[in-house]
Parts: C-alpha cells; structure tokens; sequence
C-alpha cells in the first residue's frame, strides 16, 4: 500500500512537471537560438544527413502564437492553431509535436501516435518527437521500446533534457533500476538546474542507492 501511494505520487508530480515545459517552439525544430534578428533556419535529418533551410517569418509568427495559446492551456483553440499550421506549413516536426501532446492530454493516443509519426516521417532523429514517442509507449506498458525511444532522443541531442527526465521516471517507477534512474535524473537536474521537485528525488534516490547496496553487501 505504501509502494502503492509513493508511485502514484511521483506519477502526479511527474505528469504536473513536464506539462509546462513538454511544448515544443520553434527553437526545439530549429538551429539557432530562435532569434528573430536573422532568419531562422529548419532542421531535418535525411539519410543521416542534416537537411537546413531558412524558416518564413510568417510561419515563425504564427507557430510562435500557437505556442502562446498551447502555453496558456488553450488546448482546443491551440489544437485548431496547429492544425493550421500544419496545412500551410507540413515540414516542421515540432508543430506534429506539439499536436501530439495535446491529444495524449486529451486522451486520444490514437491520434498522438499519428501525429508523432508524421513527425518522424520528417526527422527521424527529432528529439522531442522521439521524447513524445517514449512517452506514449511507457503508456501503452511498453518500457524496453519506450527505452529505445528516449535513448534515441538523447543520442540525437545529448542536452535534450526531457528525455532524461523520463529515462528517471522509467527506470526508477517501472524498470526498477535505481542506479540508472538516478544518473539520468542527475543529468537532467544539471541540463535544467532549477527542478526543486527532482533535486528532492536525487536525494532520494541515492539514500535507496546506498542502502541497496547495504543489503547487498550483507547479503554476500
């Protein structure tokens, strides 16, 4: 009962943290900093090979103010938003992205899977498509896939904190493994460096850690 409490807690804190920071700008499907004092540039991965090509300031407005309308939780207006914009705009995987996390938040991982698929079509490596990815198969109770997914985000982009985060969550609440759980968790917590919830865990984590190996050491 208690294992029980603790793991629905960390699955409500978990959920409660990533939803401000899931939303993907034009940063996440861009190179750059997102500046809008030169012309942002796209990037896609084709054959292994980075694909770069200039963003329209048009298509950078409007994804701009999908975003702003997702962040205030909007999600129906910023669905339709979207949409929108993946009609007049289709190569940009962090719009499919951003599609997706609002049909998980509403329940409908049918049409999230297809939107991050669409996504992938465009960059296979796009992390936070392939963050998204993971997130719907530990869902779907498919933790050694959903693995694959986040480690394929982090190999893509080693800075990409999310998927971190989530590695954390899957090994320490589903795959049992403490030790890997606190390493990602530690590497999130230096991308991030400001999760008060998460620095609690790591703390945590290696309290568990350590009389782990306590017991272990006994034990032999």
């Amino acid at each position: 009962m208690l294992l029980s409490r603790f793991i629905d807690s960390r699955r409500r804190a978990t959920r409660h943290a990533l939803l401000a920071t899931m939303i993907v700008t034009l940063a996440g499907c861009a190179g750059g900093n997102g500046s809008t004092s030169k012309p942002a540039t796209a990037q896609a991965t084709m054959d292994g090979q980075e694909i770069a090509r200039e963003v329209p300031p048009k298509a950078q407005t409007l994804y701009e103010q999908a975003v702003a309308v997702m962040a205030s939780g909007d999600l129906l207006e910023a669905e339709f938003r979207f949409e929108e914009f993946v009609l007049q705009y289709p190569g940009f995987p962090g719009a499919y992205t951003n599609l997706a996390i609002i049909h998980a938040e509403n329940g409908n991982d049918q049409a999230a899977e297809g939107a991050i698929t669409d996504a992938l079509i465009i960059d296979p490596e796009h992390a936070p498509s392939l963050n998204q990815l993971g997130m719907l198969l530990r869902r779907q109770g498919k933790f050694s896939e959903a693995e694959a997914a986040y480690m394929k985000a982090v190999k893509s982009q080693p800075d990409y904190a999310l998927a971190h985060y989530n590695l954390g969550v899957l090994n320490e609440l589903y795959l049992q493994r403490l030790d890997d759980a606190l390493v990602h968790f530690e590497q999130y917590q230096t991308l991030s460096r400001d999760d008060k919830q998460v620095e609690k865990w790591i703390v945590d984590l290696k309290r568990r850690v350590a009389a782990s190996q306590r017991t272990a050491n006994v034990t032999e």
